[in-house]
């Protein structure tokens, strides 16, 4: 998988062959083949590999004995971080990120559904110790993921608060959280 995934972030996903990965990884084609039937399904592996280390990540900061009000504010920014950096060390495969976003949009639904289960236990955290005030958990958690989703691309090329270092956004993204969810403060 990390073969294919250096050869697609150097090529491209058309520039790679069945070959070149069979050839990169010293495996022969006909054990590829029987793994996978054609190159886009080692894309789409690679692609679910590389949500499965955000996911692993997400999971950490959930996992976290931490204010939940800090726990959402952590979770994405984690997710920014770590999309711009798999976005980054992937090259070519940027790209194909943006061309083939269907793709990446098909691959993501496992991983989606996921980061709304762990935003959704977050926010529950949140409302069984009295610190937010939520009328609809389903609602808060969809606002939440589409909203850290739809920043992504912002992120990923440096446009978002151009002019604003990360450290003096926090504070604004922590009171929207605290207004969003209705925090109580410590």
């Amino acid at each position: 998988m990390e073969v294919a995934r250096e050869l697609f972030a150097r090529k491209g996903l058309e520039a790679t062959t069945m070959n070149d990965i069979a050839l990169a990884s010293q495996r022969g084609r006909r054990t590829l083949y029987t793994y996978f039937r054609n190159k886009e399904e080692i894309y789409f592996a690679v692609i679910e590999s590389e949500l499965e280390r955000l996911s692993d990540e997400m999971d950490k900061v959930a996992a976290m004995q931490i204010d939940p009000e800090e726990k959402i504010l952590l979770l994405i920014y984690t997710h920014l971080h770590m999309i711009k950096d798999t976005v980054a060390r992937n090259g070519t495969l940027r790209a194909e990120f943006f061309r083939n976003i269907w793709m990446v949009e098909k691959v993501r639904k496992t991983f989606d559904a996921e980061e709304r289960h762990t935003i959704r236990r977050i926010l529950e955290e949140g409302v069984n110790t009295g610190r937010f005030s939520i009328e609809n958990l389903t609602l808060m958690t969809d606002i939440i993921h589409f909203a850290t989703k739809g920043l992504e691309v912002p992120y990923i090329y440096d446009r978002l608060a151009i002019e604003l270092t990360e450290e003096e956004s926090i504070p604004m993204v922590k009171n929207i959280i605290r207004s969003v969810l209705n925090s109580k403060s410590e």
